[in-house]
């Protein structure tokens, strides 16, 4: 009885992260600016229903520059060096 009840949470987990994978937005969406190129990520310009999205990543110190549309989030993890664009759904998830 205790091994069905474990591989239930495990089996669980395991298709939550296969959905969000497979939702997640390929890196074309979130459109990232080189981190070695610094003037390229200080003139990203977001055209009309779009917004600049800056972060400086805490592990590396590198400044990741993407543009998202207006109405998302900007997402980002700084524990794998991970930025996105969110969903108006789900948030960052």
């Amino acid at each position: 009885m205790t091994a069905s009840v474990i591989r239930s949470p495990l089996l669980l987990a395991a298709l939550v992260g296969a959905v969000i994978l497979a939702l997640a937005p390929s890196a074309s969406q979130a459109q990232q600016a080189p981190a070695k190129k610094a003037h390229a990520a200080q003139t990203a310009k977001a055209g009309k229903g779009e917004k600049v999205c800056r972060v400086k990543l805490q592990y590396t110190g590198e400044v990741r520059t993407w543009i998202c549309p207006k109405e998302v989030p900007c997402c980002v993890w700084h524990e794998i060096n991970y930025v996105k664009c969110g969903s108006t759904i789900t948030g960052c998830l």
